[in-house]
């Protein structure tokens, strides 16, 4: 169901600029990726009308779809069947082992973060955490450690800071770019809710390291975690990289 319906909605004229902004060439991060040029509000349109109908097993043959559309619709009608099983929790168990059993196919930014905290990170709110610090560790993909870091969005918009600092500090020397946004976008999202917590950590060393965070973190990530800082303090802290 799924893929016949996205399938029905491809439109040519999108697929060069969709191709070219997830960085499908050869040594890009989606290299290989295929695009049925469908933006993203006709996807949520396509699962408002669909999601109820779909099963598990429709929703993991979608996910293996060779199109980043499909894929993308499979993960957001799986965000839907997991919030409304809040009474199932057998259901929402399966949801969730179909999610981890297919990291591999959640390929690429848009897949991770508009999937992992509504499902993984809403999941784990009252359970034990360790996946995610494997997957920062350890995780196959720079795929798997950016689930890691932003699924502890749905922990910090129930007030929880503390996996998404200690998540960052597991990233903080990660040598691509898209992590280090990641964990400057989560950083950031911290200091929304407690910005002395994030002035000290960036001010303080990371465990096992001599210089504070704000002179060994990727200047992206500092970036990005300073945003919302008034201009004198992003200056400071930018300076201190210098």
């Amino acid at each position: 169901m799924i893929e016949e319906r996205m399938l029905a909605l491809r439109d040519e004229s999108q697929v060069a600029n969709l191709s070219r902004f997830f960085k499908t060439g050869v040594g890009e991060y989606g290299e290989g990726d295929k695009f049925l040029g469908i933006k993203v509000p006709v996807t949520r349109s396509v699962v408002k009308d669909i999601w109820k109908d779909c099963t598990l097993d429709e929703v993991a043959a979608a996910m293996a779809s060779p199109w980043h559309e499909v894929r993308l619709c499979s993960l957001l009608v799986l965000v839907q069947i997991f919030k409304h099983a809040r009474k199932d929790k057998s259901l929402q168990q399966r949801c969730i082992d179909l999610y981890l059993s297919n990291t591999r196919h959640i390929n690429n930014w848009d897949l991770v973060d508009l999937s992992c905290y509504e499902i993984l990170g809403s999941w784990l709110l009252d359970k034990d955490r360790s996946v995610l610090y494997d997957f920062a560790r350890s995780g196959n993909s720079i795929w798997e450690q950016r689930i890691a870091i932003v699924s502890c969005m749905q922990f910090l918009r129930h007030g929880e800071t503390g996996d998404a600092v200690a998540i960052a500090d597991i990233l903080l020397h990660h040598p691509h770019d898209l992590i280090h946004k990641a964990v400057g976008w989560l950083l950031r999202e911290v200091g929304k809710r407690d910005g002395q917590l994030l002035k000290d950590y960036l001010s303080t060393p990371a465990p096992g390291e001599a210089e504070p965070r704000c002179r060994m973190m990727p200047r992206t990530a500092l970036r990005y975690a300073v945003e919302k800082f008034s201009e004198e303090e992003r200056a400071l802290y930018m300076k201190r990289q210098n």
